[in-house]
């Protein structure tokens, strides 16, 4: 058995099995190799173990979590949004607005089925985020999204009585985790994902928790650049979390 193969345990709380750790071809930048180790918890996690794996720079894939562990690049950064602190800009504001009018939001666990895998692929097609993978089957969809070792929920997203979006979120003791969302491409000008986003923002001061985490920033992936718009946020950058404002943000640009 190789070192890559190799199932460590990492004592944590609860324990960890690694279960997966060889590099790859990274899937944000051309020409550079990732490494995330898949790590299962030995048992479910609490909401506050969720909120100590996320404040550290975890992220969830079906029952795993991960972290990058790139040999030779740091460019992936965690980033969240301190609830109580951010200040939608004019855009947002009319996104937020306007979703309100035509969108209907609903919150129930998640589910696998036909409708939701056709909607995914679609939707990973046509916003060219597909890169070379096969289409998802709904057994696919299943371990990725519906096995999960926390507490996570969807929120699904309606106009005029159809599924036209799917978020799926995992909820913490103080925090809620953005892991993926979806739409129907064909709805683009309404902005279902930056809706979506603001609404889960919303639900997180509905439920008094104070971050909304976005997942990984990667400053030279066009795919990930809106994630940066959500301002004031913090990034974990060299362990620490550091506050990047609008003013900050701007002077990046210009420069």
């Amino acid at each position: 058995m190789t070192a890559e193969h190799e199932v460590r345990v990492i004592w944590d709380v609860p324990p960890e099995v690694v279960v997966y750790d060889r590099p790859g071809e990274c899937a944000y930048l051309p020409d550079h190799t990732w490494r995330l180790p898949l790590r299962l918890p030995v048992r479910p996690l609490s909401r506050v173990e969720l909120d100590n794996r996320l404040a550290v720079g975890d992220r969830r894939q079906g029952r795993t979590l991960y972290r990058p562990r790139c040999p030779g690049c740091q460019a992936c950064e965690a980033i969240r949004v301190d609830v109580e602190r951010f200040v939608p800009g004019r855009t947002q504001r009319r996104v937020l607005r306007h979703g309100r009018n035509l969108i209907e939001s609903e919150f129930g666990p998640v589910v696998s089925d036909p409708e939701r895998v056709w909607l995914y692929n679609r939707h990973k097609r046509e916003r060219g985020l597909a890169l070379r993978e096969d289409d998802a089957t709904v057994e696919l969809y299943r371990l990725v999204f519906g096995e999960t070792c926390c507490d996570s929920f969807e929120i699904r997203y309606h106009v005029d009585g159809e599924l036209i979006g799917v978020a799926i979120t995992d909820r913490g003791e103080t925090a809620l985790s953005a892991v993926y969302t979806y739409y129907d491409p064909d709805l683009a000008s309404l902005s279902p994902g930056v809706f979506s986003i603001l609404r889960q923002i919303e639900l997180c001061r509905e439920w008094g928790l104070r971050h909304l985490y976005l997942g990984l920033y990667v400053a030279g992936c066009p795919s990930m650049q809106y994630k940066a718009r959500y301002l004031p946020h913090e990034r974990l950058i060299d362990g620490q979390w550091r506050e990047l404002t609008r003013g900050e943000m701007t002077a990046r640009r210009v420069s």
